[in-house]
């Protein structure tokens, strides 16, 4: 938290929401009084009266957007697991209940999408995921071999194969739902695919 704020209330780099609110407290009763003392005491108590407000509304800020902050990464974490487990649903389930969507819940939104076979909206969501986060090396890597991936796609389609795309539809088999799942009709393609899963798929487990 902000240590020049937390000096201002009198308060260590460790102090709790609730330390945090007394020391506003009664600072705030402090000054409020000395206020209307005359002269430049008067002045400079009601010019601490204004930083004191400004403290304590950023240091409360900061203190919720970190329990927020921790409560998500636990969140993160359980999708994660499902995602190694492969229920898609669930970990679906979980993303769609957080309210702040960050750069990492794009990136796990990217993920979902890549092994439902969505690889359209996977890349939207990386794209977002960059635009969050532009020096994120990992998210760029991401996003690289998935376009690679649908460079190397769109070749062999072109020289007649089959589409490597099952439709971006709910009803594709779930054996074949995971990351990479559906996409290898010979060795070469799932050399290839195993490279993405690697990167989207493993590298989303912090």
């Amino acid at each position: 938290m902000n240590k020049k704020n937390l000096e201002l209330l009198g308060l260590s780099e460790n102090a709790s929401a609730e330390e945090i609110k007394s020391a506003y407290e009664a600072l705030r009763a402090k000054y409020l009084e000395d206020r209307f003392l005359e002269g430049e005491a008067g002045n400079n108590a009601a010019k601490m009266l204004t930083k004191i407000e400004v403290a304590y509304n950023e240091l409360m800020t900061e203190f919720n957007e970190d329990a927020a902050a921790e409560d998500g990464g636990a969140s993160f974490a359980r999708v994660e697991e499902l995602l190694k487990a492969g229920d898609l649903q669930e970990a679906q389930r979980i993303m769609d209940s957080f309210n702040e969507r960050t750069a990492y819940w794009h990136y796990l939104q990217s993920v979902i999408f890549y092994r439902k076979n969505w690889i359209n909206e996977s890349k939207k969501q990386l794209e977002i995921a960059i635009q969050l986060e532009p020096d994120n090396d990992k998210y760029k890597e991401a996003y690289r071999k998935l376009n690679d991936k649908i460079n190397f796609n769109a070749n062999q389609n072109q020289n007649g194969y089959d589409s490597q795309y099952r439709g971006q539809t709910m009803d594709s088999d779930p054996r074949q739902d995971q990351m990479g799942g559906g996409f290898c009709e010979n060795c070469i393609n799932c050399c290839y695919t195993y490279m993405c899963v690697s990167c989207l798929c493993n590298g989303c487990c912090r």
